[in-house]
């Protein structure tokens, strides 16, 4: 039996010499300035009552969001992720998160309900 090749997924066969297939974008974004960020903070309400504040809409690197995300956590004094584009944070605390990303000069506003 052939062995597939996993990392040219859904492509048979090219006529193109120079074709090289990518998995996904392999440069990293550079950040937009906190002045041209425009944050959305929403309350996600979890399994067993639990709630969450997730801040959506940031323009930058994975590490500069990473970055912030720990600087959310340990503001609020909670635990949470930051991953696929997304900031999680356990927890109610939207207000804070709101106050502290518009004293960072972020344009961040609450969304949702």
């Amino acid at each position: 039996m052939a062995k597939k090749n996993k990392s040219n997924r859904g492509f048979v066969y090219s006529t193109n010499s120079d074709f090289a297939h990518s998995d996904g974008p392999d440069e990293d974004y550079e950040t937009v300035p906190p002045s041209d960020q425009d944050l959305r903070i929403w309350l996600d309400r979890k399994g067993g009552g639990k709630s969450a504040t997730v801040v959506r809409g940031f323009k930058g690197s994975e590490d500069d969001m990473k970055d912030l995300g720990r600087a959310l956590k340990t503001l609020c004094g909670v635990g949470g992720t930051a991953k696929n584009g997304e900031i999680i944070i356990q927890g109610d605390h939207r207000d804070k998160v709101t106050d502290y990303l518009k004293k960072q000069g972020y344009g961040a506003k609450k969304a949702g309900g």
